[in-house]
């Protein structure tokens, strides 16, 4: 078994938080081991936890949408959250929820070694970039940490909440997507 096999079968099994106890299934992540770019999203929804595949809701779809708008193809990254069980009622994550998995998502960052990170919305950039960075006021602004390229945007189902977020997600996003040709990476 490899490393990330290991991994997803440790997530499988995890009872480190309360968030087990009502989960269908813990949702590792997604896609392709060794992207260049790597989404990291709040936690798994309804039809996440059904799947055990991140980001296949509406908010999924909205994301699918978002990705093609800019000719970047999902199959060729990586999808994951920094919470693996879906909260109750898609409640945001607590901090003891967020801190049992975060040791999941850094051997994520490890196993997948992305160059390039888009977080999606406020508990992603709370827990990987700094609990003092707002999503209004700090998306779209690119930060460099341990050699990787790190930007928050809106939440797709923020989005969909809502839409008059849309032009700056889409801003966010040909931002990504010229980071991406600066760096010459295939995604």
């Amino acid at each position: 078994m490899d490393r990330y096999e290991e991994l997803v079968k440790e997530i499988a099994l995890c009872k480190n938080c309360v968030l087990h106890e009502e989960r269908n299934m813990a949702v590792a992540g997604s896609g392709s081991i060794g992207a260049d770019l790597m989404l990291i999203g709040e936690g798994p929804g309804a039809e996440e936890d059904k799947n055990g595949v991140p980001f296949v809701g509406a908010a999924g779809r909205l994301l699918t949408d978002m990705l093609d708008a800019v000719d970047i193809d999902r199959n060729k990254l990586y999808v994951t959250n920094i919470v693996k069980c879906r909260p109750p009622k898609n409640r945001t994550p607590k901090d003891e929820e967020a801190a049992a998995c975060l040791p999941y998502l850094q051997r994520q960052l490890e196993i997948v070694d992305p160059k390039v990170i888009l977080l999606l919305g406020a508990t992603a950039l709370r827990y990987v970039l700094s609990p003092n960075l707002r999503i209004t006021r700090d998306r779209g602004t690119w930060h460099q940490v341990d050699g990787r390229w790190i930007m928050a945007t809106f939440h797709p189902a923020a989005l969909l909440r809502d839409p008059r977020k849309k032009p700056d997600s889409f801003d966010d996003m040909v931002s990504l997507k010229l980071k991406i040709r600066e760096l010459g990476l295939d995604v």
